[in-house]
């Protein structure tokens, strides 16, 4: 089907997703490999479970301090035009002659900040099925007058999810307290967002063994404010830890560094362990008598055209993050 992006129908998906008992993932993307990898995993799965129209949301960032992903979406590094090819790309995915077109597919603005990202809340925020308005930054009174500012805008047309408190970077030194339930419950009754993004302990960028996600935290929220908690910073913690996410109240989760951080391995065992085909046997040989390669690697091939390509290095970052992108959809979605 088209891209779901009315509100109302959001919300329809959000409902029969919580009548399953499943976790809304929300994979962010900043390139069309990705993005499609996506797409292809969600549909490998709903295929394997007999189910055609699972949901599936494609985030993006925008201006977002910690990683701009609509930047990095073109090598103009220009967020409108990134942005732009994020949401036409997405469209096209999406459309009835698509594979993909039986997926309940929306999109998410993630982390759009209430300062640097003023000028892209002027556009017709309605081209999104959801939109994470952070002001998580400011003091506590100001994120609620401005998010509150933001849904009495826009609450209407669109889906808004609020940051409650900030989810840090793990390679930073702040370290924020974590969301009480009281707080989680005078932000969401006082901005009127439909999700809140609260801080359970997890991070952004952190390693899956450093951190622990705070379960009964959540259930404590939870149980005062409804199943309206999202997780970010899910790569930060292992399966064990987010296997049970709705029972504690998770409606949705958001998933990015996982996909870059896993995929990444896999194409460079490829790249060395075919070292010949891609530099020559010359230079693999200059290589390993400088110690940058081992005896193992293969340093008798002839270069090969194939290798030199941005197929071959795409297609195998697109089957990891496909298979990533599988592995927790078989967390939430049984």
């Amino acid at each position: 089907m088209p891209l779901v992006l009315e509100r109302n129908h959001v919300l329809d998906i959000y409902a029969e997703a919580a009548e399953n008992k499943w976790v809304v993932p929300a994979f962010c993307s900043e390139n069309l490999t990705t993005t499609e990898a996506i797409l292809d995993g969600a549909l490998e799965y709903s295929k394997k479970i007999g189910k055609d129209n699972i949901p599936v949301t494609i985030a993006i960032t925008n201006q977002y301090h910690h990683r701009s992903q609509s930047v990095y979406y073109t090598h103009s590094r220009r967020w409108d035009i990134g942005l732009k090819l994020f949401m036409a790309e997405v469209n096209v995915l999406a459309a009835k002659d698509s594979p993909f077109a039986k997926l309940n597919i929306m999109t998410q603005l993630d982390h759009a900040q209430w300062d640097t990202d003023k000028p892209l809340l002027d556009w017709d925020m309605g081209q999104f099925s959801m939109i994470m308005y952070d002001a998580s930054t400011l003091g506590f009174d100001e994120n609620i007058r401005r998010t509150s500012e933001f849904v009495d805008k826009h609450g209407e047309e669109i889906v808004i999810e609020g940051a409650c408190d900030e989810i840090v970077e793990a390679t930073g030194d702040q370290r924020p307290n974590l969301t009480t339930p009281e707080r989680a419950q005078e932000y969401l009754c006082q901005t009127g967002a439909d999700y809140i993004v609260a801080n359970l302990g997890t991070e952004h960028r952190a390693n899956a063994a450093d951190l622990k996600y705070q379960g009964e935290l959540a259930r404590k929220i939870s149980k005062i404010t409804g199943p309206k908690l999202v997780l970010h910073g899910t790569s930060s913690v292992g399966s064990d830890q987010v296997r049970d996410l709705f029972s504690d109240g998770i409606a949705k989760v958001n998933i990015w560094t996982m996909l870059e951080r896993d995929s990444c391995p896999e194409l460079f065992v490829d790249m060395v362990s075919n070292a010949a085909k891609l530099v020559g046997p010359e230079k693999t040989a200059e290589m390993i008598a400088q110690g940058f390669l081992g005896e193992k690697v293969d340093k008798t091939s002839k270069p090969d055209i194939s290798y030199y390509t941005t197929t071959y290095r795409q297609q195998i970052i697109f089957n990891k993050m496909k298979e990533i992108v599988k592995y927790y959809l078989k967390l939430w979605y049984v």
